[in-house]
């Protein structure tokens, strides 16, 4: 007998309800079916069956991470902060490096990404172009100090990643091995049986040059999308560009008038009686970080679009920034309300789509008023322009010219040449074919293994709980005995061992309870194969088989075993 898989010894506690603070259905389901449970804020148990999930998405990501040529290796959670200064990252990544000392009073943190630590090793061991290219990955506990961790496993302060480091002698070897692991990642993602889409994004606190994220699409997702509906074109709305037709009126001389209380773009059009996109709006920020640390700058956009901050703080050379503050604004001759570009003693960035623009109203720098006629090339000297809007739907896609739609996201996986970002810093050198020192050049490579969990929930689920993958589920068959003869549990235990010899993760509902409960649970649960062994139907030799949600069939008690395992074969297909 092996009790581990028998119901009635396995800690999976269901809840029959939604828990109150659960808001995605992820999060709902994996609370209720009993594979996690909540520590503290962002922080999680996983319980058994949570765990064999886990461990079956990590052996996915392993044998693919070790077919494309990785190597794995573990690196220590703790990290002393002195690699982070060396790097330059120590102040910059923020309030979620989380940070502390020891009894000796040496300064550490918890790690929420390996760099500097990968580098530190790689570099006291690489010597020659010889040793290159290497890719270098493990499976490992992060942590990043949220400042509101949500949605579960979605968002946590503590999780699971998987995390590779390639190092080359060339630009052109990198870009082998970051088309080698977007293509791992394609695999990855498939063999889970996702509907997933590879974006171009932005490189954010990591740093580096060319950079895709790989979206679960979910309507829970927290990222926005932009996809071209004629091509391949897609990107995160921090990155995406696109194009939208410009501003025309007929040219006029800048004209001042009084708007009184007008500080929207709606109410300015209101009043005004004009479009909203024949409005520039201006908007005013400090640099933090980066070379023109805390200078003041302005961004005009049309009166109908979004400013994207990232691509401002890049178009500025900052690592981000923050709304000026009105004492800020007042300093380069700006008014709370009534901002406009022109006379500004600051640098203003315009937005693309007003190149070429005529005929705008903008403001006037002066309480309760705004200007008419406003010509960007003729008002403005030394403007420059960038891409500052984010991208909406139905603009035009830049490489085809057709239509942008915009879809939710959930991030679960990012890859990024990092070229010799953390290289140099952190000393990873080694001796060229001329026999000069030379920089190794980085890629980096990551995937959100607990995230999966949760991804993989948002696109399988239905009314009644969880509909796993076959190769994901905690377990593969649910056996079900209903009765209480010892001829049911006899032919139960029977089923049960033909099971394990073929090779099948299989659950044994065993317990005192009632059929509604038992099934409900295996729903629950998501267990993709139900297999029902009842008295009344044992007594006619006979057992039910059937797939989660499906109809059940009677056939043969001693032909149920081989049934379910033949079902199985034909699911397991479906992700090969």
């Amino acid at each position: 007998m092996l009790p581990a898989m028998r119901y009635s010894k396995y800690f999976v506690p269901t809840l029959r309800d939604d828990p109150a603070d659960a808001e995605v259905i992820s999060h709902k389901l994996l609370l209720r079916a009993g594979f996690i449970r909540r520590v503290t804020s962002g922080v999680y148990d996983y319980l058994p069956i949570g765990l064999r999930v886990l461990r079956k998405i990590e052996a996915v990501v392993r044998e693919e991470m070790n077919r494309a040529g990785a190597q794995e290796l573990l690196m220590p959670t703790v990290q002393p902060t002195e690699l982070w200064a060396k790097s330059g990252r120590l102040e910059k990544y923020g309030p979620e490096l989380l940070k502390f000392n020891d009894r000796h009073g040496h300064e550490s943190c918890l790690g929420p990404t390996h760099e500097e630590v990968i580098c530190d090793l790689v570099s006291r061991e690489l010597r020659s172009y010889k040793q290159l290219p290497l890719n270098l990955y493990q499976i490992q506990t992060k942590f990043r100090d949220e400042i509101r961790p949500r949605f579960g496993l979605m968002r946590g302060r503590e999780f699971i990643m998987k995390d590779a480091y390639s190092f080359h002698a060339d630009a052109e070897s990198l870009a082998e091995e970051y088309q080698n692991m977007f293509d791992t990642y394609c695999r990855i993602f498939t063999r889970l049986g996702l509907k997933f889409r590879p974006v171009e994004a932005d490189t954010g606190s990591i740093g580096g040059n060319n950079s895709h994220e790989f979206h679960v699409l979910a309507d829970s997702g927290e990222d926005l999308i932009a996809h071209c509906s004629a091509c391949e074109y897609a990107a995160n709305v921090e990155k995406a560009v696109s194009s939208r037709s410009v501003p025309q009126a007929e040219q006029s001389e800048l004209t001042l008038v009084d708007t009184p209380n007008a500080t929207s773009a709606e109410d300015v059009s209101a009043f005004l009686n004009m479009h909203v996109a024949q409005l520039v709006k201006t908007l005013v920020y400090r640099a933090v970080g980066g070379d023109n640390e805390n200078e003041i700058v302005a961004a005009c956009l049309r009166g109908d679009d979004q400013l994207q901050e990232i691509k401002l703080a890049h178009a500025i050379g900052a690592d981000s920034v923050e709304l000026a503050t009105d004492a800020e604004l007042i300093s380069i001759g700006g008014v709370a309300g009534f901002a406009g570009p022109v006379n500004l003693t600051a640098r203003v960035f315009i937005d693309d789509s007003l190149r070429g623009a005529t005929g705008l109203v903008a403001g006037a720098n002066r309480a309760d008023a705004h200007v008419t006629g406003f010509d960007v090339a003729r008002d403005l000297t030394d403007v420059m322009f960038a891409d500052l809007r984010e991208t909406r739907a139905g603009d035009t896609c830049g490489r085809c010219g057709g239509a942008i739609e915009l879809s939710r996201g959930i991030e679960v996986g990012h890859v990024f040449e990092l070229g010799t970002r953390y290289a140099e810093p952190m000393d990873v050198l080694f001796q060229n074919q001329q026999g000069k020192r030379a920089v190794a050049t980085m890629g980096c490579y990551g995937i959100g293994v607990s995230r999966l969990m949760a991804a993989v929930v948002e696109q399988c689920n239905d009314d009644s709980g969880i509909s796993w993958p076959a190769n994901l589920a905690p377990f593969q068959v649910a056996l079900i005995t209903m009765g209480k003869s010892e001829d049911v549990f006899q032919a139960s235990e029977k089923v049960y061992k033909q099971l394990l010899d073929g090779g099948v993760d299989v659950l044994w509902d065993d317990r005192k309870e009632s059929p509604g409960v038992k099934f409900k649970d295996a729903e629950l649960i998501g267990m993709p194969v139900q297999v029902v062994i009842a008295d009344r139907s044992l007594k006619e030799g006979l057992a039910e088989f059937g797939v989660r949600g499906g109809d059940r069939q009677s056939m043969p008690v001693g032909e149920v075993a081989a049934a379910a395992m033949a079902q199985l074969q034909q699911l397991n297909r479906s992700t090969d």
